[in-house]
């Protein structure tokens, strides 16, 4: 449970929460339960070992308080806090998500590159397969894109696939996305998105991590950053996602977590659809367009207003909602085959549809 609103920390107790946040065993609730016994990180780590004991801390994080490691990563995390557009926010500070703050295994620390303010704001998460298909790419900048102009900050995990797609599809829209890493921010994970990274955090957007800034990857760091990718969002959107996908644990802890959780359909014959069907079949909402979406959470208050939808084709706009077989697009949009066809040529050639096992997918612009 996170402490009250406090002022902000002295240089003293900052220096001295970000060594106890290093230290080994300790972890949010940790963190949380030193900090209510003793008051602040510097008495903490100022008390006698028996204390440590006496309320379950182990011998590894014991040892390490006074280590000369712990001193010297708090000390060049001090040194990264100096430069402009990098930020830490502490739990216990008013500007504290206030849906990430209902968890609790809240992240104590966030590290933040970029903008810390869009934290607060209504954010969406789409998340999905690192080894996506072209079609959910193209439909996850879709979403994201029509998200993004719709108001909503759209928040995911920085991974290959589905992640990458939407958090470049919201900064190509002019919106704006927040990146959580599984990794500190100095050993951002994958290296293939190190532009992508840097590229949010100069515009407007943010990459943040709970991770000490040197943390490198390690596995079991992932599934436990994908509670915040949910904790700070309305709402999880799965577009594409095999049985054993990282994306289901997303959406079970959004599911936990009083979250909505929406999935894609795909074809019965497709494995990266299965996992978006079993969340389906567990209870999550499918969509097929944005309206859906913004259906669903009428209810959430201080939600963005909808900017104006520019006017598209009937088709393309059919496209935008879900992909269909050229036959589907005709019985949907009333009109006859032969023009259906012509339609989608041009389109195609304009670089605004593909065509793919069948059926015509929307591409990003």
């Amino acid at each position: 449970m996170p402490l009250p609103p406090v002022a902000a920390c002295s240089p003293v107790e900052l220096e001295a929460r970000l060594r106890l946040h290093r230290l080994p065993d300790i972890g949010p609730k940790g963190f949380d339960l030193l900090l209510e016994a003793f008051g602040s990180a510097a008495a903490a780590l100022d008390a006698p070992a028996t204390q440590w004991r006496a309320l379950g801390r182990s011998p590894a994080s014991i040892t390490a308080r006074h280590s000369a490691e712990a001193y010297a990563g708090a000390a060049a995390a001090m040194a990264w806090l100096e430069r402009p557009g990098q930020h830490l926010l502490m739990w216990d500070a008013p500007t504290y998500p206030g849906l990430l703050a209902e968890l609790c295994d809240a992240p104590p620390l966030l590290f933040i590159a970029g903008d810390p303010m869009i934290l607060e704001q209504p954010q969406l998460a789409i998340v999905g397969s690192r080894r996506a298909s072209r079609p959910a790419l193209d439909t996850a900048a879709a979403f994201s894109r029509q998200l993004a102009q719709a108001g909503f900050v759209i928040t995911s995990g920085l991974a290959l696939g589905v992640d990458g797609a939407a958090h470049q599809a919201a900064m190509d829209a002019g919106g704006r996305t927040i990146g959580v890493l599984g990794t500190g921010l100095q050993k951002l994970y994958p290296q293939r998105h190190h532009a992508l990274a840097q590229a949010m955090a100069e515009r407007g957007s943010a990459v943040v991590s709970e991770f000490p800034l040197d943390a490198g990857p390690v596995a079991a760091n992932f599934p436990r950053r994908n509670r915040i990718i949910s904790g700070l969002s309305l709402g999880v959107l799965v577009v594409e996602a095999s049985l054993a996908s990282g994306s289901l644990i997303t959406a079970r802890l959004a599911a936990e977590q009083g979250r909505e959780v929406y999935a894609i359909p795909g074809s019965i014959y497709h494995p990266g659809a299965r996992g978006c069907h079993q969340l389906i079949r567990d209870g999550a909402m499918l969509v097929e367009s944005i309206e859906q979406i913004l259906e669903s959470l009428r209810g959430w208050q201080n939600l963005p207003s909808a900017a104006p939808e520019p006017v598209v084709h009937p088709l393309l706009g059919l496209l935008l909602a879900a992909p269909h077989t050229t036959e589907a697009l005709a019985l949907a949009s009333g009109q006859a085959l032969p023009q259906v066809l012509a339609t989608l040529t041009e389109l195609e050639l304009d670089g605004r549809v593909c065509s793919d096992a069948g059926r015509w997918f929307a591409r990003p612009g």
